[in-house]
Parts: structure tokens; sequence; C-alpha cells
């Protein structure tokens, strides 16, 4: 064995060591937001993934179900559940068009939207305050490289060892 090939195996190992600490990492603090999220949202009567819709929904009237299901990373069917609730509660209205279904906010919906969006704003910016504005930008930057990554690889990677 070449004196460089027994060099490169504990580099490999770390760096897939790194990996792992890096998701790990990435996901507690995913975890940690969300669950704090759902509490704050809680007192609204809203879920984290109902006021997400709600937030989009108003941002970008007149969207349909499929451009709201990509853009919340959901199925088809966890976003017609989703909705459902949203307009059963009054907030939300399908508006038929052709095969598709746009998607607007009620006046309610609105209402409750602009009462809450802000707060929200409010408290994301709170749990990365730790952060210096230049590394805000800097994460980011490195999270959206790292999405732009995922989406131009269609094949899982080989995960056998």
């Amino acid at each position: 064995m070449a004196d460089g090939e027994n060099d490169q195996r504990p580099d490999a190992a770390r760096q897939r060591r790194l990996g792992v600490a890096l998701w790990t990492r990435l996901a507690q603090v995913y975890m940690r937001n969300i669950h704090l999220t759902e509490q704050r949202l809680r007192v609204s009567g809203l879920s984290a993934a109902q006021f997400d819709a709600l937030a989009q929904i108003g941002a970008h009237e007149g969207m349909t179900q499929r451009e709201l299901a990509r853009r919340l990373l959901v199925t088809q069917g966890a976003i017609t559940q989703l909705l459902d609730k949203l307009e059963r509660r009054g907030m939300i209205r399908r508006c038929p068009d052709g095969r598709l279904n746009r998607l607007v906010l009620t006046e309610a919906g609105r209402r409750l939207r602009d009462s809450v969006v802000p707060g929200q704003e409010r408290f994301q910016a709170e749990q990365f305050a730790a952060l210096t504005p230049a590394e805000q930008r800097t994460l980011l930057r490195l999270l959206s490289k790292l999405q732009r990554a995922q989406r131009s690889s269609d094949d899982p990677p080989d995960v056998s060892g």
C-alpha cells in the first residue's frame, strides 16, 4: 500500500464523522426551533405548517395547491389535509381555475396572518441573534449552497458502506 493511501483513510473517516456531526447538530437546532415555534403559534391556534401555509398564500395570492406543496416540501395528500383544516376554519378559499385550485386568504385569514407574522419574524430573528449579521448571511449562503447541491442530485447516495 502506498504511503498516501494510508494517510487518506483517517482523513476520510474524520470527514464522515464530521458529516454526521453536522447533520446531527443541524437536526437538533431545527427540531428545537420547530418545538419553540409550535409552542408560540399554539396561542394563535396554528401549527407551524398552518402558519407556513398562511404566510405563503398571503405572500403569493392565487398560487395553486401544487405550488404550495412544492414550497412547503410536502406531498399533495398532506397539503390537501392542511388546506382542508384551514378552509374549515375560514382562513382560506380554494378558487377553481380549470382543473386547478387557486388559493387565497379570506379576510379572517388575512387578519390572522397579519397578526402572527410580525411576532414570528421577531422570534426567528431572536433565534439567530447569537450570530452576527455577517455570520447569519454566511450561514444562509452555506445552507443555500447545500440546498442547491441536494437539488442537483436526483439519486440518493449509496449508504451501503
